[in-house]
């Protein structure tokens, strides 16, 4: 059984602006984690970590909880966010985390990013393609977000 860690000073009590690192599901990127400490040292403003732990569906449309992040799954976001938040206070960067199991996450993160009034948004992302395969990829999420936001979004591509 995974160790469960807490993620410091959780997003509900984030004070509101800065930079939102987000990611659907991938773990964050070291360069992703620099990007947004970058962009927060400039307007000295907070980072929000926000990970988004996939839920797969319905089935014979009905909910299923065997479709639901399962408790490795959420151990692995809280890591994820948790080691990116120390990543950026080692920057001297103020950060908070917060993890949401969601089917629709380009409308989560770009909700979160609303909520926080966030300044942009960064996240790690695959090369683009060919935007017909694309929507139908889990992968090409961050295009989705850099379409849908209203704030400029950084996608930091790594490398395949």
């Amino acid at each position: 059984m995974p160790r469960r860690r807490t993620i410091k000073r959780a997003a509900a009590t984030a004070q509101r602006g800065g930079v939102l690192l987000a990611t659907e599901g991938r773990p964050i990127p070291k360069a992703a984690v620099e990007r947004a400490a970058e962009l927060a040292n400039k307007s000295g403003a907070p980072v929000h970590v926000f990970a988004v732990a996939r839920i797969y569906g319905v089935a014979f449309g009905l909910p299923s909880p065997w479709l639901r992040p399962n408790a490795t799954e959420w151990q692995d976001q809280r890591d994820g966010v948790a080691q990116a938040i120390e990543l950026l206070e080692r920057r001297g960067v103020e950060a908070d985390g917060n993890i949401l199991g969601t089917r629709k996450a380009t409308k989560r993160i770009v909700g979160e990013a609303t909520r926080l009034g966030c300044e942009a948004i960064v996240m790690g992302g695959d090369p683009p393609r060919n935007r017909l395969v694309a929507d139908m990829l889990w992968s090409q999420e961050p295009y989705r977000v850099q379409r849908k936001a209203k704030v400029p979004v950084h996608i930091v591509v790594q490398d395949p």
